[in-house]
């Protein structure tokens, strides 16, 4: 598991000290605003920049076995399904403020069987 809360605390100690503006780090994709939106979930962690509202986590996945759901928002529970399915995959949580549009990469961890996800599909014939 690698956890960004240096990196978040030095942008945070950057925007207060005036070498980062506020508009740089509430730079939040429309996309990654409307994923938090429908799809995140909520913290209880205010926004260190607004201090309007709690904080979203949209979590994200990503790896080689995931095919067409490389890429997607995904929930806690279904982390769980897919990591007994899954020979290994990254998980990315981005925090976001759905007011201001703060966002910052909270952490990052792998998940999966360790196990290569063996093919389905039809067999290969004798031959082949």
């Amino acid at each position: 598991m690698v956890d960004y809360g240096l990196a978040r605390r030095a942008t945070l100690a950057s925007v207060l000290a005036g070498h980062t503006t506020v508009a740089d780090v509430c730079d939040a994709h429309p996309y990654l605003l409307r994923a938090a939106k429908f799809h995140g979930e909520s913290t209880d962690i205010g926004c260190p920049i607004c201090r309007k509202t709690k904080l979203t986590h949209v979590t994200y996945v990503y790896g080689d076995e995931l095919g067409r759901y490389e890429g997607r928002v995904k929930q806690g529970q279904e982390l769980a399904e897919m990591a007994a399915e899954y020979g290994e995959f990254r998980v990315y949580v981005v925090e976001v403020c759905q007011s201001c549009g703060w966002n910052h990469l909270a952490s990052s961890y792998v998940l999966g069987t360790g196990e290569p996800r063996t093919r389905r599909g039809r067999q290969a014939r004798a031959g082949e």
